[in-house]
């Protein structure tokens, strides 16, 4: 995700985090067309041109077309960004819970060291399970920053599994169910703990709803096929109207089209690795640090800052 604050003027020639990178080549196609189509026009080899009319009735269709798909990609987008905030938020909470619920019952003898382990070990496999979601959603096999989280035995038996965030967590509740066996969990306070590795799972299967559902690729591409004939068609309708300024005008229009085209696009799939995507890493970061901090741990790896303007 950008977060490099521009000012209005530097926005005007930012080339990154725009629609330019992907939109280049099909733009200076269409501008060298229309400059082709100029010149024969000019010097007579072209004698009719097509009426403006319909350029104009399709170009508000197109723009309103357009304008309804970049919303579809935003809600997208945004939901993920929410669902994000809700696996922030379930994250502390679940760490609050394990503190405050987890460990030997009044009248039952208290060992310190053993119960702080206890939440140590529940509490690493939240940031476990944070991680190995966030690279469910990348599509990446790496797990090195599960190490140490998790026993070894079970990140060697994450590499088997379809699902590894759904494999963290049912581990994760037998774990609870084990230590409510033992008397150190609360009848009224075992809802209370499975309630929120609940809520961890609906959020996760909200990312997975977003990643697995696309815009219907019938819808896209059609959109795409409007754009390019529009684009390409342009100058044939207003070459007799403005001659030398034409393949300027299409340039001018053709950038619009092609700009909202690609941005619906690039934020249609919000947790890959475009410089506008969610900055996974850098969220998965900062809960692994606040539940950590929970348990008095000081050995903490660093937030993850902004590399060129860009967080991850």
């Amino acid at each position: 995700m950008i977060i490099d604050k521009r000012s209005w003027f530097r926005s005007l020639a930012a080339v990154r985090g725009t629609s330019l990178p992907r939109t280049w080549l099909r733009l200076l196609v269409t501008v060298v067309f229309a400059v082709v189509v100029t010149a024969l026009y000019e010097t007579g080899r072209i004698g009719a041109s097509l009426s403006p009319l319909p350029f104009s009735l399709i170009g508000v269709a197109l723009g309103i077309f357009l304008g309804f798909r970049n919303n579809t990609s935003y809600d997208r987008f945004w939901e993920g960004r929410k669902l994000w905030g809700r696996m922030v938020n379930v994250s502390r909470s679940l760490t609050r819970q394990i503190q405050m619920m987890v460990g030997p019952q009044p009248g039952e003898p208290l060992d310190a060291d053993e119960r702080a382990a206890v939440h140590r070990e529940l509490v690493h496999r939240i940031v476990a399970y944070v991680h190995v979601f966030r690279h469910h959603l990348r599509d990446e096999p790496d797990l090195s920053d599960v190490v140490g989280h998790l026993p070894e035995e079970e990140v060697h038996a994450l590499d088997h599994e379809s699902n590894r965030p759904a494999a963290v967590t049912a581990r994760t509740g037998e774990r609870l169910r084990e230590l409510w066996d033992r008397g150190w969990i609360h009848p009224m306070h075992l809802p209370v703990l499975e309630a929120s590795l609940t809520e961890m799972t609906g959020i996760q299967g909200g990312c997975e709803r977003i990643k697995a559902t696309p815009i219907p690729a019938s819808y896209t591409i059609l959109i795409h096929r409007i754009v390019a004939t529009y684009a390409f068609a342009l100058p044939l309708g207003i070459v007799d109207t403005i001659h030398g300024w034409t393949p300027v005008v299409v340039l001018l229009i053709a950038y619009a089209f092609y700009g909202l085209d690609a941005i619906g696009d690039e934020i249609e799939e919000p947790f890959g690795f475009d410089e506008n995507d969610l900055p996974l890493s850098t969220l998965s970061r900062m809960i692994e640090v606040n539940v950590r901090q929970r348990l008095g741990e000081t050995e903490l790896p660093p937030m993850l800052e902004p590399e060129g303007g860009v967080l991850r």
